[in-house]
């Protein structure tokens, strides 16, 4: 088991998300309403989302792992309820239903989604009604990833690290990203309803929301994580598992609708020379969490070899559109007899990229704090600190040249 793991359960329209987070250490300060709640928060915002967005008020509920405010270092459990169990009591009960109770409240689907889990769920796990399927393939899951995240987020910013995100473009339009990022990213893009740093292409994007939304379609979109703060030697370059830039590639491509991922320059690096891809090393005294050496350029998007360099860590992730399309409903196949139908709708967001961006701030948060456990150990917030901090003063120490 890696040092941090955690795990989710629970469906869309279940009656609540739980999660079970391990490896957190004791004595971290946590508070619900003011560490996981906002990030829930965030997660639901966005312009474009659909109407569940309107019955959620997504708040974490702490059943095991806290006490008095701190952690004890014990696996941690949380739930999320979902408020609008209230309608699906019926459909989502886990008891065989009454032989006489109406077809229609059990909300059955046959009609397989193109570009869902719905056909190769029911084909792999011997289903016949899709909604055995999709209830736990949806996005609605990473609430409960998000709540996990909060936790691993407030545990890395007891060391400087800062997480943050953006959107880069939604559909085909594309923001201006500026020269240099703010130091608090997200309180400039979470003041966005796309959550773009570019307003005038902000205002195009929600109007080409509003156009699909008009023709019953959906768009996708690229969005970018960033971290500030690390140090230098998280992940290693020795085992394929334990390089970083893979692990973070697989976290972020873990969430629903994700496509794509980059790091640093990404694609684009491919179509340059070596020496316009490559960051030139420099000495910087200031930077004591990277040994006294910095880069002129960060292409590799703060890591090399698998392991973090000390400058900012960079993950793109490509959502294509959301598969649920009210209007132009693609060929389908009905389960029940084989014939030919249009594809099942079912209420959704027309463009979830300002929403998935969090979610990938959770993925990152969660893969980064456990590459820093791992690094520091420590059954203890004492302990990791002081790993930490001697580490750092290693870094500072060592000097250049000969030893």
């Amino acid at each position: 088991m890696t040092p941090i793991s955690f795990r989710t359960a629970g469906e869309s329209h279940g009656r609540a998300l739980t999660a079970l987070l391990e490896g957190i250490p004791a004595g971290l300060s946590l508070e619900m309403e003011r560490d996981v709640d906002p990030q829930l928060a965030r997660r639901q915002g966005g312009y474009g989302r659909g109407r569940r967005m309107d019955i959620e008020s997504d708040r974490a509920e702490i059943l095991a792992g806290v006490r008095l405010g701190e952690t004890l270092g014990s696996p941690i459990s949380m739930l999320v309820w979902n408020r609008d169990w209230e309608n699906w009591t019926v459909a989502m009960s886990p008891l065989a239903p009454d032989p006489g109770e109406n077809p229609k409240a059990l909300r059955a689907m046959y009609l397989p989604r193109p570009g869902h889990a719905d056909l190769v769920g029911v084909l792999k796990y011997d289903r016949r009604d899709t909604r055995d399927i999709l209830e736990r393939a949806s996005a609605r899951e990473t609430a409960a990833r998000v709540a996990c995240a909060a936790v691993c987020r407030k545990l890395l910013g007891e060391f400087g690290v800062r997480i943050g995100s953006y959107v880069r473009s939604i559909g085909d339009v594309e923001a201006e990203s500026p020269d240099s990022l703010p130091d608090d990213l997200n309180a400039l893009s979470d003041a966005s309803p796309v959550r773009t740093l570019d307003e005038e292409a902000g205002s195009r994007m929600m109007q080409a929301i509003d156009r699909a939304k008009e023709e019953g379609d959906t768009l996708g979109g690229i969005f970018e994580v960033v971290v500030t703060g690390l140090p230098v030697g998280l992940g290693s370059h020795v085992s394929w598992d334990r390089k970083l830039d893979g692990r973070l590639a697989g976290a972020v491509m873990s969430i629903q609708a994700i496509k794509g991922v980059e790091i640093g320059l990404g694609f684009e690096g491919a179509r340059r020379r070596g020496s316009q891809v490559h960051d030139p090393i420099v000495l910087d005294k200031a930077a004591d969490r990277a040994g006294g050496f910095a880069r002129s350029s960060n292409g590799a998007g703060g890591v090399e070899g698998g392991v973090t360099t000390g400058e900012p860590v960079v993950v793109r992730g490509a959502m294509k559109p959301i598969s649920t399309l009210m209007k132009h409903r693609l060929p389908s196949v009905d389960l029940r007899d084989g014939s030919a139908q249009a594809a099942a709708t079912e209420r959704s967001d027309v463009c979830a990229v300002p929403a998935a961006a969090v979610v990938g701030e959770a993925m990152v948060a969660l893969t980064l704090a456990d590459a820093f456990v791992e690094k520091f150990g420590g059954d203890s917030m004492t302990e990791l600190r002081r790993n930490f901090e001697g580490y750092v003063a290693y870094l500072s120490e060592r000097g250049w040249g000969e030893r």
